[in-house]
């Protein structure tokens, strides 16, 4: 690949974006869809008999990506302010090569903004399904993880603080749903989203008279595309919509990737991201294990959230065709394309190979020694001297426990206020993690179950 698109250079990119993605967004890409919308549109007039049929075979033949000097057409943008002028001179010319007369019907009746905006909404569905196809590999993955681990004990920390035991599958099985959620949107939008755009120079398809409705309906079908209401050149919602999909999706891969990173720290040591000769290695400290798709993933998951803010920023268009927040989408999309793939990808890495360390996580669940139990104990007692009694029982407790660096079990045995509540076998079971699970299991069945009705 040497088109680095609109990353700013090929030394980064791989880093921040999937390789499925860099080839959807590159110029020769999203040039060839451009003359996708060309070659439709001029079979679309032909169905209708506005252009000859041997005038649209030659206005196909014309539409070849491979045919045009990309460098040539980007600095041919200039004086008209966008490529859309550039690529259909550039194709007039070619197709008058093929059939002068063909040529004075390229573009008939569109107007740049139908040919861009088209050509987006293609990419965007091309897009989508890169992502759909890598979410599907990461829930599948965190899915059997989750099964894996559903009786791993685990602490559960708020605040960055221990808490209370879980199953480390809860864990596994929030982030399989989070991503199911985000490609149940993706699959909606791609559906309902992605409609053509054809409007002509002020979205009434005036040069075509009767025919304007017929030529959209066929253009629609033949780029297999929603035929919408009507054009929709200065009302993003769809558009908008779509971003902030994109920026959640990125967000929730954030949101692992932070938990990751956490987990991977030498004090706490319970998962880590998959070990390979030379990967999150250091220059100079050799005995690291960095989290570099961790890294990655909360890079973009930094900068897409700016980038969706530019796309609904210029939700703002004023009356029937924009002058300027339209062309601010034009190097946004692509930038947000590329970084939530590549959140995606590192999502991806970490789920098919986490490794987890079961033993460590018992190791940090029994650190405290016994106040991760707190809550259970506490409860316990309130059914017997009322919740705000065993509360500040159990508080003073907690407190003694740490000052005098011995076990909460200690501490509350040696309680005459605790021992004529609770025998000592309660107090036994009560410090036992497996016994303060709640309806854990039943929340990972319900996740996993949602996860996989998402791949019917």
């Amino acid at each position: 690949m040497t088109d680095a698109g609109p990353m700013s250079s090929l030394l980064t990119a791989p880093l921040y974006a999937s390789a499925a993605m860099r080839a959807i967004v590159t110029d020769q890409a999203r040039l060839q869809r451009m003359l996708d919308f060309e070659a439709a549109l001029a079979r679309a007039e032909a169905a209708l008999g506005i252009v000859t049929a041997t005038g649209a075979g030659a206005i196909g033949e014309a539409c070849n990506a491979s045919l045009y000097d990309v460098s040539a057409l980007i600095e041919a943008q200039v004086p008209s302010g966008n490529i859309a002028v550039a690529v259909v001179g550039a194709l007039t010319k070619q197709v008058a090569t093929r059939d002068p007369a063909a040529a004075g019907f390229v573009h008939w009746g569109a107007t740049s903004q139908d040919m861009i905006d088209t050509a987006l909404v293609l990419e965007l569905r091309a897009a989508i399904d890169a992502l759909v196809a890598d979410l599907d590999i990461a829930i599948k993955a965190f899915a059997a993880l989750a099964g894996r681990h559903r009786r791993t004990l685990a602490v559960a920390r708020t605040l960055l603080q221990q808490a209370l035991p879980m199953p480390f599958g809860l864990k596994l099985a929030g982030y399989a749903a989070a991503l199911a959620r985000s490609r149940e949107r993706l699959l909606r939008l791609r559906r309902d989203a992605l409609a053509v755009q054809f409007g002509g120079a002020a979205g009434t398809l005036a040069v075509l008279g009767e025919h304007g409705f017929a030529v959209s309906e066929r253009l629609a079908a033949l780029l297999n595309l929603p035929l919408p209401d009507a054009p929709w050149h200065s009302h993003r919602d769809r558009l908008v919509e779509i971003a902030a999909c994109f920026g959640i999706l990125t967000g929730t891969c954030g949101k692992i990737a932070r938990d990751v990173a956490l987990m991977m720290q030498t004090e706490v040591g319970e998962a880590f991201e998959p070990a390979a000769p030379g990967r999150g290695g250091s220059s100079t400290m050799p005995q690291k294990r960095n989290p570099t798709a961790s890294a990655a993933v909360l890079a973009a998951a930094a900068i897409a959230p700016q980038l969706a803010a530019t796309i609904l920023a210029g939700e703002i268009q004023e009356h029937e065709r924009s002058t300027g927040p339209w062309q601010a989408e034009w190097p946004v999309f692509p930038a947000l394309l590329l970084v939530v793939s590549g959140a995606l990808a590192g999502v991806v890495d970490i789920a098919e190979g986490l490794d987890v360390d079961p033993e460590r996580m018992r190791a940090n669940l029994d650190s405290t020694h016994g106040l991760v139990m707190a809550e259970a104990i506490s409860f316990a007692l309130a059914a017997k001297i009322g919740k705000h009694n065993a509360h500040a029982l159990i508080e003073a407790s907690s407190r003694k426990a740490v000052a005098e660096k011995r076990h909460l079990a200690a501490v509350l045995a040696a309680d005459d206020r605790v021992t004529a509540q609770l025998s000592a076998d309660e107090l036994k079971q009560l410090f036992d993690p497996l016994s303060y699970q709640g309806v854990a299991q039943t929340f990972i069945d319900r996740m996993l179950a949602h996860a996989r009705d998402t791949h019917r």
